[in-house]
Order: C-alpha cells, then structure tokens, then sequence
C-alpha cells in the first residue's frame, strides 16, 4: 500500500516527498555509480514524486548514455534521487535513495524485500553472481 513519505538530503536543502508502496520492493545494483554510491532504491512514477524544497540546490549528473539524471544536492553531496525515461523499464520513472527517507523506522527497514540487478553487465533484469556486498 502507498504510503507519503518524506525525505532530504544531509544539509536538509533539499526536500522531498513521495508516494511508495515499500512492500512492493526495492533494489540494489551492481552497475559502476550503484556500487559507488552504495545505492538502495525504490522506482516510482514520476507523479508519485514531488521536490518540496531546495530546486536550485540540486545538481545534475549523467554519464554513459546520459538517459539518466543522477541528482544531488550541491551543498552536502547527497544523492536522494535520480530520474529518466527508459521504455524497456516501463517509461519516465525517479528513483529514490531509501536512505534518504527521513520517516522510515529501522524496523521497518530490516523488512523491505530487495532486488538484486545486474547493471555491470546489462543484465538488469537477473541478480548478479555475488551480491553480499551490495
């Protein structure tokens, strides 16, 4: 079930809101910037997202096919959420850093189901060989 969450960055220049239904699953990648950022994330619809506060404050980085923004708030570096359009995965969707979800108990946490994907290798749709360190 959705359920309004609320979230920022470290600074708290940058705040958000959105839509998710957690129990639904979230995710963890293997691709290069996944693994740098040590990302765990829940895909949503972009109208299920709305940036509260701090707009000027977010930069924008995009690598590779540059299909997908990976926004961070330009004061503390965190990122919170990245967004793009990709038809193979559904169309426009935002990612969001669970980390980043100022309302989420630990317990709450220490439940969520998780995806494993395989971004080094595209094959984003099967879990990669190891994931202990993801």
């Amino acid at each position: 079930m959705k359920r309004t969450y609320h979230g920022s960055c470290h600074c708290g220049r940058v705040r958000f809101e959105a839509d998710i239904d957690l129990a639904a699953g979230t995710s963890r990648c293997n691709c290069s910037i996944c693994t740098k950022k040590r990302n765990w994330a829940v895909i949503i619809k972009p109208a299920d997202f709305r940036l509260i506060s701090g707009k000027d404050d977010v930069a924008d980085y995009r690598f590779g096919s540059e299909r997908n923004h990976h926004r961070f708030c330009k004061t503390c570096g965190v990122a919170m959420f990245g967004d793009g359009d990709i038809a193979e995965a559904g169309g426009a969707y935002v990612s969001v850093s669970v980390a980043c979800l100022d309302d989420v108990a630990p317990e709450e946490l220490a439940e969520l189901p998780i995806r494993y994907l395989d971004g080094r290798a595209n094959n984003w749709w099967s879990p990669p060989q190891v994931t202990s360190y993801l």
